[in-house]
């Protein structure tokens, strides 16, 4: 398998920290913002966007949400339970709609030159008031509980810690409110076989 990957992007990172997770070693390509490579393999993505898994057949799998769903399959991150399981895909709705929109856009007008000019005082300032709230969203959740559904890490960790756990640093956001969230964190990278956004 081959995984287009954009190394600074969560989206990419979740499916890269799934695979450590799994043992799994795949062909990386890096395809960040303005490079030659992205606006090489653009033409052959579906939807245009990163990140891409090309299965050994030339396949492609879009949308890292359904890459982890795919790569999960059979595997300890998917509960077992149907009920823990939708609840599983709620929190990785979730994230896309509620989310990623404010955590990693905040960041990402924070951190690429190319958003600088879109980075107006009143935007960022909304996004931080509703980063905040969605963060308490997951604090609420995770306040006497080690993850966010079920007895064990599960596809909904992985895919929420890609931008949480950066929110802090790329983001502005003040993590230090959400103690719970902090606490998850950690458990997170502990997990064995882990890996960091820059590793």
């Amino acid at each position: 398998m081959r995984l287009y990957s954009m190394p600074s992007s969560g989206n990419s990172y979740k499916v890269r920290l799934l695979l450590a997770l799994l043992g799994r070693v795949v062909e990386t390509v890096d395809c960040e913002y303005g490079s030659d490579t992205l606006a090489e393999v653009k033409p052959r993505l579906p939807y245009g966007k990163l990140p891409v898994l090309e299965l050994d057949d030339g396949t492609m799998l879009a949308e890292s949400d359904a890459i982890l769903w795919y790569l999960g399959e059979g595997t300890e991150f998917i509960p077992a339970d149907p009920v823990t399981r939708a609840q599983m895909l709620g929190w990785m709705f979730w994230e896309q709609y509620n989310h990623e929109p404010v955590i990693a856009v905040r960041a990402a007008l924070l951190s690429y030159p190319e958003r600088a000019a879109q980075a107006t005082p009143e935007r960022l300032a909304d996004l931080l008031d509703r980063g905040h709230s969605v963060l308490q969203v997951m604090e609420d959740r995770l306040a006497g509980r080690d993850w966010l559904v079920g007895d064990a890490a599960s596809l909904a960790d992985i895919c929420l810690y890609a931008y949480t756990h950066t929110a802090g640093e790329r983001g502005g956001f003040d993590m230090a409110r959400f103690p719970a969230v902090g606490r998850w964190l950690d458990r997170v990278a502990a997990l064995p076989g882990y890996v960091g956004l820059n590793d």
